[in-house]
């Protein structure tokens, strides 16, 4: 027994004198003799994107919002792309794809044929959601592996080829800001599952007159491999703003927001914004003349101080109308700023509390409120920009590049389906902006037999650059036809370094 008890007390010694010696040594690793050997800290670990998923709910939808898809990646090897449909009933697996893509590193052009009616006996429970949801045609996913995984861009293309919205990736937290129900008399709420497995979701609703009453619209059931449709103009009917925040409780879903005047129109489909945050950037603001709307969402019970500050070709500064800004919280606020009328920009939105925001402007397709930017992250590695139209009156397409921090160079490569870049033989441009300034550059459509053609855009931030935001707009007879807030496509993501667990507790 006394040979137990010390034991006991030896091991409980020995472990004394180890954690002594682990804090002795974490001590000295900070010591300036022992930092003057060199960093400790492990470098970051990079791990390669190896699979990818997209969904986009107007391919195969039939009528006004039919569309196909413009998918492109900015990498090299081999991969595929599959692109199926979306079930109104939902599956417990993805059925046999319509689309086997395995070309990476080029533009792909795919056209989705109008998915058959929905089965009258085909029906959908609303849990305990406010608003019942309704089956609706058309729908699709993309599950990339490999390299057509790795810069990854994926959007839904009108029938001339213009890109009309990005294909996202599945998520559990998405916000949309923009005008209500006095503009656009529909809004409509999409919601895809590209998981085997039943999601749940719920939306949380603010408009200009603050939360709407009883609109934790909460316990939408979206099945697997499925789409479901909300109406949600009743919710918020007389609403001048709106914001709509979508979270998952169970499973993941992309979210999508359809806006339009009227029945039978393609309308506008709102871009969605970053998560709220003290500091917002909203690129891609076009030179085109007309009124400009700032739409801002302010989630929290605070108020918030607002300034806005627009970079633009000749530097930053504070538009007409865009400072002391204080707007209540719990709400979706209109913020007219008339004087960025013709000017080419974009518009960072700073704030005492979280916020997110997107802009209109006159444009858009028929029945569309508007043309929408919203705010973005800045590039990361590379964006791409995979449907950008050619051919006679396509338009003319053009990247706003802003750099609202520090200077930046940035590659630009234009590249068709058949893997010719726009500008031949020739290397990507290389364009610089100064800190707080904005660039404007053309983009000329490939030309092949006499034609010009569809192309893609690949928008590469150089080494040692400041933060780049970047919009592509499309522009006919000087009427803003869409813009694209460009989001990184990336092929490989950072992992966190590992540390030793007593010493990553030190203080």
């Amino acid at each position: 027994m006394r040979r137990l008890v010390a034991n006991r007390y030896v091991l409980a010694l020995l472990v004394v004198i180890a954690l002594a010696a682990e804090f002795g040594l974490a001590s000295l690793s900070r010591h300036p003799a022992a930092l003057a050997s060199g960093p400790r800290t492990p470098a970051p670990a990079r791990a390669t994107v190896s699979a990818a998923l997209r969904a986009c709910p107007a391919p195969g939808s039939g009528g006004a919002t039919a569309s196909g898809l413009a998918l492109a990646t900015a990498s090299s090897g081999s991969g595929q792309a599959q692109v199926t449909r979306l079930s109104p009933a939902g599956a417990a697996s993805a059925p046999a794809p319509l689309h086997v893509l395995t070309q990476p590193g080029l533009l792909s052009l795919v056209n989705v044929a109008p998915a058959p009616p929905v089965p009258r006996n085909v029906t959908q429970t609303s849990g305990g959601a406010s608003v019942p949801t309704t089956p609706e045609r058309g729908g699709v996913m993309i599950s990339a592996t490999g390299s057509m995984a790795r810069g990854l861009e994926v959007e839904q293309t009108s029938a001339g080829g213009l890109a009309t919205a990005p294909c996202l990736g599945p998520g559990t937290d998405f916000w949309f800001v923009g005008p209500g129900q006095k503009t656009s008399a529909n809004i409509e709420l999409y919601l895809m599952n590209t998981d085997g497995q039943a999601a749940d979701a719920s939306v949380q609703v603010l408009t200009d007159s603050g939360p709407v009453l009883g609109s934790n619209d909460a316990g939408i059931g979206v099945p697997p491999h499925g789409m479901v449709v909300q109406s949600l103009a009743g919710l918020v009917h007389g609403s001048h703003d709106v914001a709509l925040n979508v979270t998952t409780s169970v499973g993941r879903v992309v979210a999508a927001v359809l806006e339009t005047s009227g029945p039978g129109q393609p309308g506008a489909w709102l871009p969605a914004s970053e998560p709220p945050a003290k500091t917002q950037v909203l690129p891609g603001l076009p030179g085109t003349p007309g009124g400009r709307e700032l739409y801002v969402a302010v989630p929290g019970s605070a108020n918030a101080q607002i300034k806005v500050t627009a970079i633009t070709g000749r530097g930053s500064y504070a538009p007409t109308g865009g400072s002391g800004l204080d707007l209540p919280g719990g709400s979706a606020v209109a913020v007219a700023l008339p004087s960025m009328g013709g000017i080419p920009a974009a518009i960072q939105v700073s704030s005492n509390v979280p916020v997110t925001a997107s802009m209109s402007l006159s444009g858009g397709a028929a029945g569309a409120p508007g043309a929408f930017t919203a705010a973005a992250a800045p590039v990361q590695e590379q964006g791409v920009v995979a449907g950008n139209p050619g051919g006679a009156g396509a338009g003319t397409s053009a990247l706003v590049l802003s750099a609202p921090k520090g200077p930046a160079q940035v590659q630009v490569t234009e590249l068709t389906a058949s893997g010719q870049s726009a500008t031949g033989a020739s290397a990507p441009r290389t364009i610089g902006l100064l800190a707080g300034h904005s660039v404007v550059l053309t983009l000329a459509a490939p030309r092949q037999g006499g034609r010009s053609m569809t192309f893609a855009v690949v928008v590469r931030p150089m080494a040692g650059s400041g933060p780049v935001y970047a919009g592509r707009v499309v522009t006919q007879a000087g009427v803003v036809r869409s813009i694209l807030p460009v989001m990184s496509s990336l092929t490989w993501v950072p992992l966190p370094a590992v540390h030793s667990s007593v010493t990553a507790a030190l203080p």
